[in-house]
């Protein structure tokens, strides 16, 4: 009865999307055991329903009930919850790059203006994309770009978000440079929870099982997260999780790893793939990430060469919560730890352009101490 409710919600707001200009308008598309809905603003995922291991649905992700906060929050803490983050996402030290020659300075957004952070002070996020398609399962926007934030050239770009049974959700971005070399590099800032806040250990991502087979090494950083150039190995440190273990085990151990004085996970990571595997296969689950709370599984496939782990470090308990995740046993608000970013990137100079990712869920049950996951019950 759910799946059948949502199928026929989604067909019924079908008719209106063409007709709406509203770029906080929400669209809801669904197929059998997930349902997503998105708004314009930012092309951003606001809501993202799977079943747990007993067929009840849960809200996985981080957003607002109402469309406005998105506005609102962008123009005080500015978290990014849900949207596509460009031109350019991640940092920029100094705000300023040379390509062929020629030197750009874009805002210096960050870090009492040291760095460019997620495109600058107006980035993807806080544009309004236009609607180009959509059917029941899937949903197409597109923005174009004319040198905004004085990134050298103009690029058009396409997000297509479509739902499978499986349950799966898949992001496809494709962006098409029209003039000049320019970088880019683009991502779904996605924070999520698995346990979706039911009861205490669900209220934070601690106690999720990670699990990253083939991000052996990583991109270290000074202490305002800017890449300083050397590429480590996660083996023996706390940035290990070629082996499935809980986020919550060693992350004492990250004192000042995500920024200075700040303890906690923001890590891009490097996927190298085994040989019989090409450096941009899709084939491969990347990163699983379980809730032990819900029973909800996450692989995640795709074509890209790394990605970030964000483990929500700086959250402080001011967010509220959505009404979907509020149950009797959970919290209120995000705490601390209280979610999991983990976007892809991509960064090209002057070619087509395009991101693959799948993201696929799993109801099941399993036991933190009976070694199937190769999780230490002490740990």
């Amino acid at each position: 009865m759910f799946s059948f409710t949502l199928l026929v919600a989604g067909f019924v707001g079908i008719l209106a999307w063409a007709q709406s200009s509203d770029p906080l308008q929400k669209y809801t598309i669904s197929a059998s055991g997930i349902n997503a809905t998105f708004i314009s603003y930012g092309a951003r995922l606001t809501n993202l329903y799977v079943n747990d291991r007993n067929g009840n649905p849960q809200d996985v992700v981080l957003g607002f009930d109402n469309a406005e906060d998105y506005i609102r929050d962008d123009e005080t803490t500015h978290t990014y919850l849900g949207p596509i983050v460009g031109r350019y996402a991640n940092r920029i030290r100094n705000g300023t790059f040379t390509i062929q020659g020629r030197t750009s300075r874009v805002p210096q957004n960050d870090n009492m203006g040291h760095n460019t952070l997620h495109g600058g002070q107006i980035g993807y996020d806080q544009r309004n994309w236009t609607l180009v398609s959509a059917n029941s399962s899937s949903i197409t926007f597109s923005l174009l770009d004319q040198a905004f934030e004085g990134f050298p050239g103009s690029i058009i770009t396409y997000a297509t978000y479509t739902l499978s049974a499986g349950p799966t959700w898949t992001s496809r971005l494709v962006s098409i440079p029209l003039d000049e070399p320019t970088p880019i590099m683009l991502a779904n800032h996605v924070y999520w929870n698995l346990g979706a806040f039911i009861d205490g250990p669900g209220s934070t991502i601690l106690n999720h099982t990670l699990h990253m087979p083939y991000a052996a090494r990583f991109i270290e950083t000074d202490n305002i997260e800017v890449p300083t150039g050397p590429i480590g190995p996660v083996h023996g440190t706390f940035l290990d999780f070629t082996s499935p273990k809980q986020i919550g085990r060693d992350i004492s151990s990250a004192t000042n790893a995500c920024g200075y004085n700040c303890t906690g996970y923001d890590h891009a990571f490097i996927l190298d793939r085994p040989r019989y595997s090409a450096p941009e296969a899709s084939d491969l689950s990347v990163l699983t990430l379980s809730s032990g709370s819900t029973g909800i599984r996450m692989d995640v496939f795709t074509n890209q060469q790394s990605l970030q782990v964000y483990t929500c470090d700086n959250t402080d308990g001011s967010i509220e919560v959505k009404g979907s995740q509020r149950h009797e046993a959970g919290t209120r608000f995000v705490e601390k730890y209280g979610c999991k970013l983990n976007p892809f990137f991509f960064s090209l100079l002057l070619s087509l352009l395009w991101l693959l990712r799948s993201v696929f869920f799993f109801p099941f049950s399993f036991s933190l101490c009976d070694g199937g996951l190769g999780v230490s019950c002490t740990g």
